[in-house]
């Protein structure tokens, strides 16, 4: 084992470090969409964002693409929880199901991301978007690729 290795933190310190402020990464997706990591747990994330106009799709709702990001990042965040320290992962597959649009106008949408099998090899999640009524926006499955460490 390398003395990176050793010292690097594993996929749930380094979320809990994201969530905390104290990681000094460089910049994110999750920065530049403003999300806040609410739960940090092993095989579960919840991340949340308040909407903008900037996130409108040409109808004048959020775009699909934000709810896809918002699943593609807390389910594989929560597949990163599960892994030991200079493990990552990658998406392999993204299945999205939209059911109803979000408005632009500053609600909070909140997301949960839960592994659903973690292996050696792939891994699996599940996760859903609600608006703040509590109203299910889409939800999403996923596989990972689960990266060794070279």
């Amino acid at each position: 084992m390398s003395t990176t290795e050793s010292t690097a933190p594993s996929g749930l310190e380094l979320l809990r470090q994201v969530q905390s402020g104290a990681f000094d990464g460089a910049p994110s997706i999750g920065g530049l969409l403003g999300m806040r990591f609410d739960v940090v747990e092993h095989g579960r994330i919840v991340v949340s964002l308040d909407t903008r106009p900037d996130f409108a799709n040409p109808l004048g709702t959020v775009h699909g693409g934000i709810a896809a990001t918002l699943l593609d990042s807390a389910m594989g965040c929560a597949v990163h929880t599960t892994l030991p320290a200079g493990v990552g992962y990658t998406t392999l597959e993204l299945k999205v199901n939209y059911i109803r649009a979000a408005r632009t106008d500053g609600q909070v949408l909140t997301t949960e991301g839960t592994v659903v099998h973690a292996g050696r090899r792939t891994a699996t999640a599940e996760g859903k978007v609600h608006d703040e009524a509590g109203k299910l926006i889409a939800h999403a499955t996923t596989t990972c690729l689960i990266l060794p460490t070279p």
